[in-house]
């Protein structure tokens, strides 16, 4: 398997599923999550829940992400992750901008090509097909950077992270090696080191240096120490665990334990 060097340290995060919940409760998690120590905190581009009633209580991720940015002090923030096709990119760099300045420089933005096609049906955005939604946010994507440099303010490290979010290996992984500050996939060990592989591979075509992409992967509530140990195996450092209400702390105290006993040894 494909080992990520020693450039990054270990990190969690906790994704908070902002569907079926109060925002008090919501807020409530942000606040503890934190307070247990885990390195980012995430929610979620979706303008309707993804599981249970489907007509449930959701809320927007941006807007509820400049609340993050204020009820955190320390965790990284970001949405896992924005759909390119809702926004313009000059719009979406400039609210990046804004929550980066809001959380002090902590903002990750998460961005995609975008997948669910209710999400698009109902608030009157074209879904195209799989294809024209990657071409767009190829498009979309040297917009962002180029605002962030010329754009007044700038961002408060002069430069936001961000993060691609998929496994396609013809078109995202390409962008992901050209765009990407940080890389976030999906599925066993195995498929994650074939897909870091291949992101090594299109590094080498666009002239990038691999290890200039942190990769991170989603782990699972009952996943158990050993198979997170083969996620970082293969190659990831920031492992992000997803949750809906009632949120499960004492997974986010284990995930966080797994972190602190394996900071340097994996």
């Amino acid at each position: 398997m494909t080992r990520q060097t020693g450039k990054y340290p270990l990190k969690v995060g906790v994704q908070i599923q902002p569907q079926h919940v109060t925002y008090p409760q919501y807020a409530d998690a942000v606040r503890r999550i934190e307070d247990l120590g885990v390195d980012s905190i995430w929610n979620w581009d979706h303008f309707f829940p993804l599981s249970g009633d489907p007509q449930g209580s959701n809320y927007e991720g941006w807007t509820l992400l400049s609340a993050m940015a204020t009820l955190t002090t320390r965790a990284q923030v970001g949405c896992l992750v924005t759909c390119n096709g809702y926004r313009s990119a000059a719009l979406i760099s400039n609210m990046a901008k804004t929550v980066d300045h809001i959380s002090n420089g902590r903002l990750i933005l998460g961005i995609g090509a975008g997948w669910n096609q209710r999400d698009y049906d109902e608030f009157g955005y074209e879904f195209g097909t799989a294809g024209s939604r990657l071409a767009s946010l190829e498009e979309s994507l040297p917009i962002i950077k180029q605002h962030w440099e010329v754009d007044i303010p700038k961002p408060i490290n002069g430069t936001i992270p961000i993060l691609i979010g998929g496994g396609g290996e013809k078109k995202t992984l390409r962008l992901a090696a050209k765009y990407a500050d940080i890389w976030h996939g999906f599925g066993n060990a195995e498929t994650l080191a074939h897909k870091v592989q291949v992101l090594n591979d299109w590094c080498a075509k666009e002239g990038r240096d691999p290890n200039e992409i942190e990769r991170s992967a989603g782990t699972n509530i009952e996943d158990t120490d050993e198979i997170r140990d083969s996620y970082v195996k293969a190659g990831t450092t920031h492992l992000i665990v997803g949750m809906t209400y009632p949120f499960d702390y004492d997974a986010v105290k284990k995930l966080v334990s797994w972190r602190d006993s394996r900071q340097g040894q994996l």
